[in-house]
């Protein structure tokens, strides 16, 4: 590294800190050391089905404990599906080092950490008779801080990665190239997008990983192949996308991996006559909701509650959330009145006329287009 490279570095981990104070007044990643210091078999998971700012949020905190926790066994393990489309960056250019994953297992470890995730959250993989130890999370909930030795939740920042980059300069150990690429490609991935909302820290994170990240790696994981069924459920994607006002809405039928309505959603609020979209799929007996926006007198995270309530799970962040139902028959009556009812109730909540929807490709153009090629 560079004389340069290292004085912007320790620039950006002058204001890593500056932002750690604002945010909290006092720094976080020393007192989980102490409270982790007299463990000896620690775990450290996400969501099921993690993205890979979880799972790059999950790296980088096991790297920092296995670092300054020399006494202790640190394992990283995943419950669910992880590979497919982009998370396949993962599997073939980070060193996951996974454990595997087992219920039973769970009380050999004394201590288990949650990031990107809480134990109320749907996607919690840990039984409700367990409790984490620690909790690492931006997202937004209705329910009261967990019940934890350690509890480092931040709704105003766009991604975990960027916390757990925060604890590498609050103690100052440096952030090897391919770990920066790991960490750099999962604040991105979270931040993706028309609705992605950096705060300060996460400028700060991008700032610094780019200095230092592996250029050859990282671009790598941001142009990873892509399966010919991510083409598809584009195109299906696309064609069936209506929207009313300022509300889109988009249905893509059976998915290969979960991120593929949100990375659609994100494509689809970049149309400038929409403030609002929504995405439905189906994967694995659910009925997968995507949900964005980009006004800032909305919540995301409380549209998705209010619009699955009674129906599913939902949650997230200020701009981006997501959720599912679970399918009974998982019929295609079943996906249509649910996808009916999921709409109306969407515009309604926003007080839109459903009378007034429109093609966003209108069927003229999508045929003249095909025919054309």
């Amino acid at each position: 590294m560079t004389a340069f490279v290292e004085s912007c570095v320790v620039t950006a981990a002058g204001s890593a800190q500056a932002a750690e104070r604002r945010a909290r007044g006092r720094p976080r990643a020393a007192r989980l050391l102490r409270i982790l210091a007299d463990k000896k078999n620690i775990l450290v998971t996400t969501h099921l089905h993690p993205d890979p700012d979880a799972l790059a949020s999950g790296v980088a905190l096991s790297t920092l404990l296995r670092h300054r926790l020399t006494g202790a066994k640190v394992s990283l393990s995943i419950k669910g599906q992880m590979a497919g489309g982009v998370n396949d960056a993962f599997v073939r250019y980070t060193d996951l080092k996974l454990v595997p994953w087992d219920d039973a297992s769970l009380p050999s470890y004394d201590a288990i950490i949650l990031v990107d995730v809480q134990p109320s959250f749907a996607f919690n993989p840990l039984p409700p008779e367990v409790l984490p130890t620690a909790v690492i999370d931006h997202h937004r909930s209705r329910n009261r801080r967990p019940k934890c030795s350690f509890c480092d939740i931040r709704t105003d920042v766009g991604a975990s990665g960027s916390i757990i980059f925060s604890y590498f300069m609050e103690l100052e150990v440096p952030i090897r190239p391919d770990l920066g690429a790991t960490l750099l490609f999962g604040i991105e991935s979270d931040l993706a997008g028309a609705a992605g909302t950096p705060g300060e820290l996460d400028n700060i994170a991008l700032a610094t990983l780019t200095l230092v990240a592996d250029a050859r790696k990282l671009y790598q994981m941001r142009y990873v192949d892509l399966p010919q069924s991510y083409y598809i459920s584009y195109a299906s994607g696309l064609g069936n996308a209506i929207y009313y006002d300022n509300v889109l809405v988009s249905h893509v039928d059976a998915i290969g991996s979960l991120e593929q309505p949100a990375i659609l959603a994100d494509f689809l609020l970049r149309f400038d006559q929409v403030t609002y979209v929504m995405v439905t799929a189906v994967h694995d007996a659910k009925l997968i909701i995507s949900l964005r926006t980009s006004d800032p007198k909305v919540t995301a995270s409380d549209l998705a509650r209010r619009l699955l309530r009674r129906l599913g799970e939902g949650g997230g962040h200020k701009a981006k959330a997501g959720g599912y139902i679970k399918l009974k028959t998982g019929s295609p009556t079943e996906i249509d009145k649910l996808r009916t009812l999921l709409r109306r109730r969407l515009l309604k909540m926003l007080n839109i006329d459903a009378a007034r929807g429109q093609r966003l490709v209108p069927k003229s153009e999508a045929a003249r287009a095909t025919a054309e090629h």
